[in-house]
């Protein structure tokens, strides 16, 4: 018996509506176990001031305001192996694409809280720094580029030494980290921390 045109049309379509209601339940579920699984995160991105002790003494970023490609980009990386702490890489190493995005989108939507961090050095931000994360850190001239102003000067002082050791494999980072000292590193991570943000801790 031969199918007419009007009745393959109505399969095609049928299988296409079902295709896209799989996807969109996919999506559903992964931000669900993102708001579901929140308190991962919260335990240490939720507290104000947190630092961590393992592998080492250093602020835990504040990640509440981010920009959402920026997280995304970080978590993969974590993911992959691409960046060294361990906590990070086996959260991140179990996290599928779509609740990577959810769990960022999360983040990034969170509305601003204000800057929590004084500032405690003035001194002018190299243009080079200017040219991708905005004069004053706040403003990203991409979305996968980090906000800096507002951070906490530690943090970003230890993402400044693991792009100088190769920690970090960014190019232009390694590059730009490869020119700094200590104490130019430890001068712009104060410079950058001092400055008005959308970054916070959300609880």
């Amino acid at each position: 018996m031969t199918l007419r045109i009007p009745t393959l049309c109505l399969a095609a379509a049928l299988a296409l509506g079902a295709q896209a209601a799989a996807a969109q339940d996919k999506k559903a579920d992964a931000k669900k176990a993102a708001d579901v699984n929140v308190a991962m995160c919260i335990g240490c991105h939720g507290i104000a001031g947190y630092k961590t002790a393992f592998p080492e003494v250093f602020h835990v970023p504040l990640i509440a305001g981010q920009n959402q490609a920026y997280i995304e980009a970080a978590l993969k990386a974590y993911r992959a192996g691409q960046r060294p702490h361990p906590s990070m890489r086996g959260i991140a190493g179990g996290l599928s694409d779509e609740e990577i995005s959810a769990y960022a989108k999360y983040y990034a939507g969170e509305p601003a809280a204000g800057n929590a961090q004084a500032a405690q050095s003035k001194i002018k931000a190299a243009e080079t720094c200017a040219a991708c994360h905005g004069p004053d850190g706040a403003k990203t001239a991409a979305p996968d580029q980090p906000i800096l102003a507002g951070q906490y000067a530690d943090y970003l002082v230890k993402s400044l030494k693991e792009y100088k050791s190769g920690k970090r494999t960014n190019p232009i980072m390694q590059g730009f980290a490869a020119q700094l000292s200590v104490k130019e590193m430890q001068d712009l991570a104060a410079w950058f921390a001092s400055q008005k943000s959308s970054l916070h801790t959300q609880r």
